[in-house]
């Protein structure tokens, strides 16, 4: 099969397996406090021009959005994402299991607005009995979106301006990261830099972008930063050989490698958009990253699962079925070149 379902279907970049294998006899501090931690954490502060950002590094997605969400938000107090967030449908209730609501948005491709957290917060705080419900206390989105869609710069800037009218941390998912702030995707002036500056906490994506595992979080605001590893810890996440990701971390950010790769999963998704459209089918939205939702007629897309995994999503019609391609930083261009030639032929 040759596989469009997600991009973690390959194990790592082979810059990283080389390292690992060189590395495989050498001793090293454990829990993150050996050298090679701490060298991939001035890679990427130098990287986001954050000087005074910390740097954790943390195993996977899940871990480090319940990890961190659980951190920032009082007991009573709940975290806003649009409807199509990762921690609303794909995490299997885990924000829920540390005690704190996800209060969904519903968007038309992913992506919150400054004026749907404004409208958010004179909802709760104008009721006569708002402490009856879960009051917002932080807003969270990922860039990609679910939806492969991205933010420009003065959407950030004015979500930003939002949450800190409110007093809301703005956290950002950035599980595949890479893939949002690559050259070449949609119409996105973000970059690293600009994140860094706008959110209040991050993270950088390893597992979904060359590494074997491994999420970097960077949080820029003073007040999310003391104890976080103490909680790091609380959730099973304070790895015994954190070494290992300090490498992989250490290899992604040394001489760009981490957007290198970037490059090659959008180039290829915008090869294999290029054939969407020459093969006539429609997208469901205008993303410029690494996923693709075309609209694909229902036997078009039994026949296509023949060869190809890809991930079915929801029906516009009796007839036809929005899926999603992903490609990664692996993707193959004779790969992409197959899947072009079975939609046109179809």
């Amino acid at each position: 099969m040759i596989r469009f379902y997600c991009d973690y279907t390959t194990s790592a970049h082979p810059r990283i397996l080389t390292r690992l294998q060189e590395l495989a006899d050498v001793q090293h501090a454990g829990y993150g406090t050996d050298d090679h931690c701490q060298r991939a954490a001035e890679y990427i502060r130098a990287a986001c021009a954050a000087p005074d950002a910390d740097v954790h590094f943390l195993v996977g997605g899940t871990q480090t959005n319940t990890t961190l969400i659980s951190a920032i938000l009082r007991p009573h107090q709940g975290v806003v994402s649009a409807d199509s967030g990762h921690i609303a449908n794909r995490e299997t209730g885990a924000i829920e299991s540390t005690g704190h609501k996800v209060l969904t948005l519903p968007t038309a491709d992913g992506k919150l607005t400054a004026q749907m957290v404004r409208d958010t917060c004179e909802e709760h705080w104008s009721s006569p009995v708002c402490e009856h419900a879960v009051q917002p206390g932080m807003v969270y989105i990922s860039h990609p979106s679910e939806c492969g869609t991205l933010y420009t710069k003065a959407e950030l800037a004015a979500l930003s301006e939002a949450c800190k009218e409110r007093g809301l941390p703005l956290m950002l998912d950035g599980a595949r990261l890479g893939y949002g702030l690559a050259e070449g995707g949609a119409d996105t002036d973000l970059t690293l830099q600009d994140i860094a500056r706008l959110c209040d906490v991050f993270y950088i994506g390893g597992t979904k972008v060359g590494a074997l595992f491994g999420e970097a979080v960077v949080i820029t605001d003073p007040r999310l930063k003391p104890d976080f590893r103490y909680l790091i810890k609380r959730h099973g996440g304070l790895l015994a050989k954190g070494f290992l990701l300090g490498i992989q971390f250490e290899c992604l950010f040394e001489d760009d490698l981490y957007m290198q790769i970037s490059r090659h999963g959008v180039g290829e998704a915008l090869r294999l958009r290029q054939g969407i459209t020459d093969a006539g089918f429609s997208l469901r939205y205008e993303a410029g990253a690494n996923l693709l939702f075309p609209q694909l007629p229902d036997k078009l897309v039994e026949e296509l699962e023949q060869t190809f995994t890809f991930a079915r999503g929801k029906k516009p019609d009796t007839a036809s079925t929005v899926v999603r391609f992903c490609t990664s930083w692996a993707t193959r261009s004779e790969d992409v070149d197959a899947l072009i030639g079975a939609l046109k032929r179809g």
